[in-house]
């Protein structure tokens, strides 16, 4: 099992649960067999370019009373210049499905489900059509456009209807499913080009205005130019650096978001969210909603975000993330008095991953890292979004507090491993159970509490022991023969010496996995 650079609080155990957030649904439409059907979505949800004047130069210059006249015209110049460059995008995936007896009056009913199925035996899978709607918008003349990866990184087939009435089929030259960002091309030349922002510039508060294909309204296949023209609406920034849980077996990261109250719907995943200049600042990507609607809080992925991919999605690379090899945590008070720290500044490092750039380097667990590349250290949000963004085979000097002395170490950045290889557990198999680090990604993934301790169960393979056991995936272990389990480590000693029965604690409870016969 590798582990990724992380954050977590170190407290005692609890039971899982959910965390309470309300339903976080993506904002590309998703239909079986039927144009505006739905599918539950969980949580689906390079240097940057030359920075744009500050998104907020335009309010702070002029006085606060502004006449509804003027402003007005400023929308309306939004969505004259900016309309042109929006596109809805509409998608086709083919899936293999379990056919099922129709018409029935059993089966699927009940207890006779088993018994007709045992008796006829499984029925061939069939095709199955799934469609899906979203948006994008064009970031280069040629025909590039930027939208979200869960819109288009599945599709068979994408169709691009431009605000003219135009349709195109679309190919993906390039995604991103960790930053949800994706960029397809048609084939066509001389687009009109939105502008983008600086959306470190932004301020809460200030206008945004989303533009997209909400519902479908302007961009179903074969529809007529006319009402072509994407949806605006308009809001404010209502606030930054918002965070979403991390969504269940997909190697996404939803943090540093924009919130808006701006009203985006299903089918505005991939349009912009654009200041009172025109200028592109966001991705909408996804709503937090009780209805599946508008209820006044979306969230976009900053364009600057966007601006450091952009090239190597246009030339259809990998994208690829810095990573250490750690687990890290805040400094709460109780770690800095433990520490005898004068400050609460810097991150701590809990766990280093053997072989890890991390271990090649010397750090060790206990260090406390101050500086990163130069750069002041506050919290572990930005210690994880720094390594991610440095360039993969870059040398950079950490300063570190050992003890009570200072040190500076050099590490090779290396290369961030997928979330699959994070799950894929320790490598090992121990009465047929695999098992991986707790990490507070997985923790959400798996509606965990954020406190939880243990080792997460990724794999039980069928006709073992652990599969005797009823032990599944999701399971977090706590203790083996009351031996309390914190790591992966201490999940190997304790397993390495355990013979006969043996008794493991679990957040489901206890269970005895029995001695392989």
């Amino acid at each position: 099992m590798t582990m990724r650079d992380s954050v977590q609080a170190r407290r005692p155990s609890s039971r899982g649960a959910v965390r309470p957030w309300g339903l976080v649904v993506l904002l590309g439409v998703v239909a079986a067999g039927v144009l505006l059907g739905r599918e539950q979505l969980w949580s689906r949800s390079a240097e940057p370019g030359r920075s744009a004047p500050a998104a907020s130069s335009v309010e702070a210059a002029r006085p606060a009373a502004v006449s509804a006249g003027s402003l007005e015209e400023a929308f309306i110049e939004v969505a004259q210049r900016i309309g042109p460059t929006v596109v809805s995008i509409s998608t086709e995936q083919m899936e293999q499905v379990q056919r099922y007896f129709r018409g029935h009056p059993f089966l699927g009913q009940g207890p006779f489900d088993e018994f007709f199925r045992e008796f006829f035996g499984e029925l061939p899978e069939q095709p199955f059509r799934r469609f899906g709607l979203g948006s994008g918008v064009v970031i280069d003349r040629r025909g590039f456009i930027l939208t979200n990866e869960h819109v288009v990184g599945e599709a068979d087939k994408i169709t691009v209807t431009l605000a003219d009435g135009r349709e195109f089929l679309g190919e993906v030259k390039g995604k991103d499913m960790r930053s949800d960002l994706a960029v397809i091309k048609i084939p066509a030349k001389d687009l009109p080009v939105a502008g983008l922002g600086d959306s470190e510039a932004i301020r809460t508060g200030q206008w945004a205005i989303a533009l997209g294909n909400p519902f479908g309204l302007s961009g179903a296949p074969g529809q007529a130019s006319v009402g072509s023209e994407p949806t605006l609406t308009v809001g404010v920034v209502s606030a930054m650096d918002r965070r979403l849980p991390q969504p269940r077996n997909i190697d996404r990261d939803y943090s540093g978001l924009i919130q808006t109250d701006a009203a985006i719907n299903p089918g505005n995943s991939g349009g912009p969210l654009v200041n009172l200049r025109g200028e592109v600042i966001g991705i909408n990507v996804a709503i937090i909603s009780s209805s599946r609607g508008y209820e006044g809080v979306g969230v976009a992925i900053p364009i600057n975000k966007a601006k450091r991919i952009l090239d190597a999605l246009i030339e259809g690379r990998k994208v690829l993330y810095g990573w250490l090899g750690i687990q890290i945590q805040d400094i709460t008070p109780d770690v800095a008095e433990y520490y005898g720290l004068s400050d609460r500044e810097g991150v701590l490092v809990f766990q280093i991953v053997p072989g890890s750039p991390a271990a090649e380097a010397g750090l060790a667990v206990g260090d406390v890292i101050k500086r990163f590349d130069g750069n002041a250290i506050r919290d572990s949000r930005q210690l994880v979004d720094v390594v991610g963004q440095t360039a993969v085979g870059r040398r950079v000097p950490i300063l570190i507090l050992r003890g009570s002395k200072e040190a500076t170490v050099e590490v090779k950045v290396g290369e961030r491993p997928t979330e699959l290889d994070l799950e894929a557990g320790t490598g090992e198999s121990w009465r047929g159970l695999g098992v991986a680090e707790l990490t507070p990604e997985l923790a959400e993934r798996y509606g965990l509490d954020p406190d939880t301790e243990g080792v997460l169960v990724t794999e039980v393979a069928p006709q073992t022991p652990a599969d005797a056991a009823r032990l599944q995936p999701g399971d977090v272990i706590n203790e083996i023969n009351r031996e309390p389990i914190r790591s992966v480590q201490e999940y190997r000693r304790a397993t390495g010496t355990a013979s006969g029965n043996v008794l493991v604690r679990t957040n489901r409870g206890y269970l005895v996995v029995k001695a392989a016969p």
